[in-house]
């Protein structure tokens, strides 16, 4: 590649910049130059290359002058001295406000990285809202740092290109950039799955030639045939990426030589009419494949790509696939979101349409992104929602509603109207009533049953719903309408999820330990935590976690005794186990093995969370015992009030009314019963697992045998993971 210039690039940029902004980018560049002098990146090369490159890669897309500048100065302010006021004196507003969405939240102290990682995702989404530039250059930032990552550390290139694979490619597809998108999915292939990465590079160049010259014959074949009727058109050919052939080997486990369209032929033409009648032209030459024809024409993808996609039997019977598509389509094909510059000057209203369909799933992000107090939750969210595949439906006058795979009638209704999902009592697919639990298909006509008497959303919603659109309209439901209802469930969620985990309720949640969670999640007010549990905004897992970090580093502070947990910890008589010799100990069982009276026990000092005790046979109790120090001797009280959770498989010939009987039984013997699953295999053999609480060892084995008394049970045992 020849070098990178500021003169080649405002030569690039001469053919849709004029003077005074081609001015404006030299002397960005020139501040940037200044701004960086002496900095080198780890290649050893001057720093200033990597903002002029990601320039060089926003000119291709034909970015404005604008961004081009935001561009040059992306890292300037993270990076180096330079303020934000100085890049508004300098360049203006516009400018500032772009390089600040841009600019990584390096200087604030995050718990984790990912915790980071989500907050500046979370910042950009929010700059994205005020101008879609701030991803566009963060895509462009992206791939030049991808190119140049043969000088990172092996680790750095692994979590890099796993970020780049999980959120950078599916927030270019999202915004339609496939230039981009494809390089980022090829060069983090390379480095997550070398191995794959190279073979598939090697066996398509293998192929190459003979696939090149039947390409060549069939387009030469079509190319005669338009011209004889008189249709202006460009045939070319279009190799699959290497990607994209991995993926189709992974997820429909094909080999190499089953994947016919590692090349394709692309019709590009004037208008849509002439689109459908290229489409009829090639169907009359080949026969069609059933089931191989999309019309994305008339139903867009997400991110409006258009196209038609059609795969046809070729000459000498071989599948071939043929995309048919006008020029702006193509445009739009390759440069999503960014076509908008480019055609905006064309057709201003129609391309302030388009732009703003574009951005509806961006609004979405935005509106339930403020639900996610958690950043590993709001990622989750986030990557779910990058990945989903998308059904269309149709509302009963025709009108087109995507939505992500999965989706059910309840997602449909939110996508129509808050207050027409609020009020949802029933939907109809195709004119027959279903449950509010049918997936959705594409083609599906919906209507939804509504009904002023409607109590509202029930919270089993949010275990249904697939779009984070409805999520978010349902638990904002129950925010506004239930809160001291809210509040209530959420002290007691956040209670029994401190007794489930064996600790002391009135110990972590005291004002100290509350007044943390609270700052930690960006809350004011006591009421709004519990309130937040209670409408499913925030987990009372998560608020514990919380809770125990506090406790913990109150501990921390008060260096008494290595293994005290302080005057208000748990008795022994709490948890019926007891340290020898010692006294005031936060004791918890290990869940790995759940131990209960009549177990050898073995106590083992943990960071901050007290003593862990594990049966003595326990797989984890090797590993543990290597450091004695942390080992302690502990033994069962006298008390026999408590009871402890014990884990059971029952397998059992499969027939009707098993479980019931399974549940009967275990009742007969005053047992409680915390959890049940149950499945059978294809042997038509049945597999029950069991959570039960019981006193002692004693009591376990009175289950196990009346279990065993059962007719055709085959084994029952308590499982230790």
């Amino acid at each position: 590649m020849a070098e990178q210039t500021i003169d080649l690039l405002c030569e690039k940029l001469s053919s849709y910049c004029n003077e005074s902004e081609l001015a404006s980018v030299r002397e960005a560049y020139e501040f940037a130059s200044r701004a960086h002098a002496g900095q080198t990146r780890m290649s050893g090369e001057p720093y200033i290359i990597h903002p002029l490159a990601v320039a060089f890669i926003l000119a291709d897309l034909q970015l404005d002058a604008t961004g081009i500048i935001a561009a040059l100065l992306h890292d300037v302010v993270e990076d180096t001295s330079v303020t934000d006021s100085s890049i508004v004196q300098h360049f203006g507003a516009e400018v500032a406000a772009l390089v600040d969405g841009v600019t990584k939240l390096k200087r604030i102290r995050f718990d984790s990285r990912e915790e980071q990682q989500a907050e500046n995702l979370r910042k950009m989404f929010m700059a994205m809202a005020r101008d879609i530039r701030v991803l566009i250059i963060k895509l462009a930032d992206r791939l030049h740092n991808m190119r140049t990552i043969r000088y990172q550390t092996p680790e750095t290139q692994t979590r890099k290109a796993r970020e780049t694979l999980e959120i950078f490619a599916p927030l270019a597809h999202r915004l339609g950039i496939n230039t981009i998108k494809w390089e980022l999915e090829d060069i983090s292939l390379r480095y997550l799955n070398p191995q794959q990465y190279y073979r598939i590079v090697n066996l398509m160049a293998r192929k190459r030639q003979e696939r090149e010259q039947f390409i060549n014959g069939v387009m030469e074949l079509l190319r005669e045939k338009l011209d004889e009727l008189n249709l202006k058109a460009e045939v070319s050919g279009r190799a699959k990426h290497i990607y994209s052939v991995y993926r189709k080997m992974t997820t429909q486990h094909k080999e190499f030589n089953e994947i016919y369209d590692l090349f394709a032929i692309r019709v590009t033409v004037e208008s849509i009419k002439d689109c459908y009648g290229v489409l009829g032209v090639v169907h009359t030459m080949w026969k069609p494949m059933p089931g191989r024809f999309k019309d994305y024409i008339a139903m867009p993808k997400a991110n409006m790509y258009q196209s038609l996609h059609t795969t046809v039997i070729g000459p000498n019977g071989e599948p071939l696939e043929i995309q048919i598509r006008t020029w702006e389509m193509h445009q739009t094909a390759e440069y999503g979101i960014a076509a908008h510059w480019v055609y905006k000057e064309n057709g201003p209203q129609r391309a302030e349409d388009d732009f703003a369909k574009k951005l509806a799933w961006f609004r979405e992000v935005l509106e339930w992104q403020q639900d996610f107090r958690d950043a590993q939750e709001f990622m989750e969210t986030l990557k779910i929602d990058l990945f989903s595949d998308q059904v269309f439906v149709f509302t009963p006058k025709g009108d087109v509603i995507e939505l992500p795979a999965g989706s059910v009638p309840i997602d449909f209704a939110y996508r129509i109207h808050t207050d027409i999902g609020n009020h949802c009592i029933g939907a109809k697919v195709n004119g027959k009533m279903v449950p509010l639990d049918y997936r959705l298909r594409t083609g599906d006509i919906v209507e939804v049953v509504t009904s002023k008497h409607s109590y509202g959303p029930s919270r089993d919603w949010l275990k249904i719903v697939q779009s984070s659109q409805a999520k978010s309209k349902i638990r904002q439901w129950f925010k506004r309408e239930k809160r001291e209802e809210n509040v209530a469930r959420g002290r007691e969620n956040i209670e029994r999820e401190i007794i489930r985990q064996r600790l002391d309720p009135k110990l972590l949640m005291s004002p100290s330990g509350i007044t943390e969670a609270m700052h930690k999640f960006s809350f004011t007010r006591e009421d709004d935590l519990y309130a937040a549990v209670g409408y499913g905004g925030l987990s009372a897992a998560q608020v514990v976690t919380r809770l125990v970090e506090a406790h913990k580093r109150t501990l921390e502070e008060k260096p008494v005794d290595s293994m005290s947990i302080t005057k208000s910890a748990p008795k022994p008589s709490d948890t019926g186990v007891r340290v020898k010799g010692v006294d005031n100990l936060l004791i918890r069982f290990a869940r790995c093995c759940n131990p209960v009276p009549g177990d050898e026990i073995v106590g083992f000092i943990t960071r901050g969370r007290g003593v862990s005790v594990h049966r003595v046979d326990c797989p984890n109790v090797a590993a543990l015992t290597a450091e004695e120090a942390r080992t302690l001797e502990v033994e069962w009280a006298t008390n026999r009030d408590w009871s402890y959770n014990a884990e059971i498989e029952i397998t059992a010939l499969d027939r009707h009314g098993l479980v019931n009987e399974v549940l009967n039984a275990v009742g007969e013997t005053k047992t409680e019963i915390t959890a049940v699953s149950a499945r059978a295999d294809a042997k038509k053999v049945a597999h029950i697992h069991m959570s039960i609480r019981i006193r002692n060892l004693d009591h376990l084995r009175t289950v196990v045998e009346r279990l065993k008394r059962l007719k055709d049970i085959y084994s029952v045992r308590r499982i230790v993971q």
